[in-house]
């Protein structure tokens, strides 16, 4: 029953992605139906593979009962169900919010479900090969969500997430030339033996650590390989951008820890420490200047975008350091930016159809005009800061822990000047919007084409506040979760 559930959360979307194109020969919008109906079956999915993990333990399946090394596995341990879970989580919430403020158009919900497909063939790979096909399903999905936005911003922007998500899908692709070479392998695990066998210090196994990780870092969107993420994020759909934001990072930085854990190991890092350190630095200055540069923007898109630059590094930071404190701080993290930072994107688009406010001045004065919105932006906005008892101080407490035992003192020094740095401007807005004169008339703006906001849209963004505070209960299910299947591999 097991190998039924991973291959169904791959094969799903797949599948159903193909229906919205075929029925726009007779219905012009039946693709936000078919996309809630497989998202619903893909919720359910991931929900019963993870009680599966939880209760026994970690799912291997080899397609077409080709056997690893030389088949192609699927495997679902605690960090896998997690990103499943999450990705079913945020698709039926930008739904909800897409099925008022769209695209209406078929084609959007055949690239959604497309990207869902990628997202999950990215969580369940056990094939470094599979894993690049994957990457690629969901950077071609991607660059088409961004490209239905209106106008020429939104191809340009579209254009430019192309070139350089090409540039780093084929950097990875290079990487796993290296180490074909150098095992004659692709399984993950059969890798993690052939490496070691070989010797870390071997130059193949060197290249193809670099460039592995230089690929996957453009997918993360780390300084300074992030230069596709503002304009992506800014200048799509609203309801594009809290699912691109939300979910294509997350589960490329997801794909880096896999790489780490799986592929090199802890004793790849421990033997060969300017590779940590390499990515420890490159963690904390895409921290320090993400922040920095969020700090400077006006408009708050571009500054949410800027944002996520920062606090990937710092989750990235937490699973090089490789400690099974820093690995839950980064994992709690993750998924807590992924609802905070969807969440807040979702929000900026109720605001603007709202008001027509998209800058830090124009959001002067509206916690008075749109409180509901303007509360939930503020929730989410202390959440991202790390106020407790919300989840993103519960993660980064833990990658502060986790880098105290493992004495690597940069990483904690980095993360409370970047805390500070994201109160300043996170602080600079709530100022605007509570203590402001307002700078925009209190009619509406015909935003988006005049469209208004429906109560889903407002629904969803009002779950994500809640659930910006409420996950961190789940915070010792997660570190049970990855302690049974995850922890063998940190502590090896």
């Amino acid at each position: 029953m097991s190998n039924q559930l991973i291959v169904s959360l791959v094969v799903l979307p797949i599948l159903a992605a193909a229906v919205p194109p075929l029925a726009s020969l007779r219905y012009d919008r039946v693709g936000w139906a078919v996309a809630t109906a497989t998202a619903l079956g893909h919720a359910a999915i991931a929900g019963a593979l993870a009680w599966t993990v939880w209760t026994d333990g970690v799912v291997r399946y080899a397609v077409g009962g080709f056997v690893a090394p030389y088949g192609i596995e699927l495997v679902a341990d605690g960090l896998t169900v997690l990103v499943a879970v999450l990705i079913s989580a945020v698709s039926l919430g930008v739904l909800a919010y897409a099925r008022h403020a769209g695209p209406h158009t078929n084609t959007f919900y055949s690239q959604f479900l497309l990207l869902v497909a990628g997202l999950s063939g990215m969580a369940v790979t056990g094939d470094v090969f599979n894993l690049y096909v994957f990457l690629e399903i969901t950077g071609i999905a991607s660059y088409g969500l961004v490209a239905s936005g209106p106008g020429g911003r939104s191809s340009v922007a579209a254009l430019k997430y192309l070139v350089v998500g090409t540039v780093g899908a084929s950097l990875y692709l290079l990487g796993v030339g290296y180490a074909l070479a150098a095992t004659g392998t692709l399984n993950m695990a059969d890798l993690s033996v052939k490496l070691a066998a070989v010797g870390y210090d071997s130059t193949l196994v060197l290249t193809a650590f670099g460039l592995i990780v230089a690929g996957l870092t453009v997918k993360v969107a780390l300084f300074p390989l992030h230069t596709w993420q503002p304009d992506a994020y800014a200048d799509s759909p609203d309801s594009a951008s809290a699912f691109i934001s939300a979910l294509v990072s997350t589960v490329s930085a997801y794909a880096l820890a896999r790489v780490l854990f799986s592929v090199f190991t802890v004793e790849f890092l421990v033997a060969v420490p300017v590779a940590r350190w390499a990515l420890v630095g490159v963690a904390c200055v895409s921290i320090v200047v993400g922040s920095v540069l969020a700090v400077a923007q006006s408009d708050v898109q571009r500054m949410l975008a800027y944002s996520s630059v920062s606090q990937f590094g710092l989750v990235i930071a937490g699973f090089a350091v490789a400690t099974p404190l820093a690995v839950v701080g980064a994992t709690v993290h993750l998924v807590g930016h992924a609802v905070m930072k969807g969440g807040l994107f979702a929000v900026t688009g109720i605001i603007e159809r709202r008001t027509g406010a998209s800058t830090v001045g124009g959001y002067a004065g509206l916690g008075g005009r749109e409180p509901v919105a303007a509360g939930v932006f503020a929730l989410l906005a202390l959440a991202m800061v790390g106020v407790p008892p919300a989840v993103g101080f519960v993660g980064k407490w833990y990658i502060v822990l986790g880098a105290v035992d493992a004495g690597v003192w940069p990483v904690v020094a980095v993360l409370l000047g970047s805390t500070l740095l994201t109160l300043a401007y996170f602080a600079r807005l709530g100022e605007r919007l509570y203590f402001a004169e307002p700078t925009i008339a209190p009619e509406p703006a015909a935003a988006d084409g005049g469209e208004s906001v429906s109560t889903a849209m407002t629904v969803t963004v009002v779950v994500a506040a809640v659930l910006a505070v409420g996950l961190t209960a789940a915070v010792p299910a997660v570190d049970q979760l990855l302690d049974q299947t995850v922890f063998e591999l940190i502590r090896q």
